[in-house]
């Protein structure tokens, strides 16, 4: 259906009513009508179309696949299913509807009931890769890798160039710590997609990984030269710079990220965690101040600040920082830990009246 301004689309709806007024039992205008609010982004209006139609024709295939899909990119699952499990009654052949009802329980985390119906979907489709696909991703979910790897060539075995197989079995091989075998898969999908910035990241992560420095920045430079947001490119480029000890470098890098999204906090933290390394720790505290300024709840930058104190020998004042950490989250274990550890410390080596009274 050619693309329609608001006007178009509005006498196309007007156009398609007025055949329904005539024609109340065609299915196909009420098909005609959820396509154009579809179009027109009114899917409350789509919904409630295909709702009437099942009045109609409670076993429209089309309408129960379109209901559920629908309700699944709403992320109302269980709604979602309510439609597939109707569809896969009036068809209990067509393989689509058991691979929807699959991703659905995917979503849901229901792993036992997601891999059944991928199963079920192979049975009647068993040479489509993105199944292949799915079930793999699946596995990957629950972090069982190796599954997930077997899946994943299975679908390259039908589908050589196939991208989503080459790069999650690139993601997955890295994570079995088989990183030349990553790199092998993130190659073959840059020389298929060269303009692929996300690629060409993985590449440079993992050569990070194998310490070949030199490769690994020159895949960061071509990063950076592709399309689309470089945020993720410099903390990336930065964090490689830093394990080579490149440290100068590593700095500027965090700052050019901090320039493109001043509002984002890890930047800050990040960087924080640099010059606290580095036994930078003045600069440190600025950086982790900036990131509180973002994020004024988070117990864990209250942590890093703490730390920051203690290293510095400012024991008293990492001791307040601690404690607004255990005052936003008592529940943590850790926290009351270190702080209780930090304050008998402290109260061993120093003023102990007084901290006792302040306390």
């Amino acid at each position: 259906m050619e693309k329609m301004d608001k006007k178009e689309l509005n006498k196309a709806i007007e156009k398609t009513v007025l055949k329904m007024a005539m024609e109340p039992n065609n299915t196909e205008h009420y098909h005609e009508l959820a396509k154009y609010y579809a179009m027109d982004n009114q899917y409350e209006k789509v919904i409630s179309v295909y709702e009437s139609l099942l009045e109609i024709d409670p076993k429209d295939m089309q309408t129960l696949l379109n209901l559920g899909s629908i309700w699944f990119y709403s992320k109302e699952y269980k709604k979602a299913l309510k439609y597939f499990n109707q569809a896969m009654i009036v068809n209990p052949s067509n393989y689509l509807v058991y691979y929807n009802i699959a991703n659905t329980y995917a979503e849901l985390k229901n792993f036992s009931k997601a891999l059944h119906f991928y199963n079920r979907t192979l049975d009647f489709n068993s040479q489509d890769p993105e199944i292949y696909n799915a079930i793999a991703l699946l596995y990957h979910d629950f972090e069982d890798y190796v599954e997930s790897r077997a899946y994943y060539e299975k679908a390259l075995s039908l589908d050589p160039d196939n991208l989503t197989a080459l790069v999650d079995l690139g993601n997955v091989c890295f994570k079995l710590f088989d990183y030349n075998k990553a790199l092998e898969y993130y190659y073959k999908v840059f020389a298929l997609a060269p303009d692929n910035k996300t690629v060409a990241l993985c590449i440079a992560n993992t050569l990070s990984v194998n310490k070949d420095k030199e490769k690994c920045y020159d895949y960061f430079e071509k990063a950076l030269q592709l399309p689309g947001d470089n945020y993720k490119a410099y903390i990336c480029y930065a964090i490689a710079k830093s394990d080579f000890k490149d440290y100068e470098d590593a700095i500027e890098l965090y700052k050019k990220a901090i320039e493109i999204n001043p509002k984002e906090a890890n930047s800050y933290i990040l960087l924080g965690n640099l010059y606290s390394n580095l036994k930078k720790y003045k600069e440190a505290e600025e950086q982790y101040k900036e990131a509180l300024k973002i994020n004024k709840l988070d117990p864990s930058i209250f942590i890093l600040i703490a730390n920051v104190y203690y290293m510095n020998n400012e024991v008293e004042r990492s001791i307040y920082s601690y404690r607004a950490a255990v005052n936003m989250r008592p529940e943590n274990d850790e926290y009351k830990l270190v702080f209780i550890q930090v304050l008998d410390d402290f109260i061993d080596e120093y003023r102990k009246d007084d901290i006792i009274a302040a306390f």
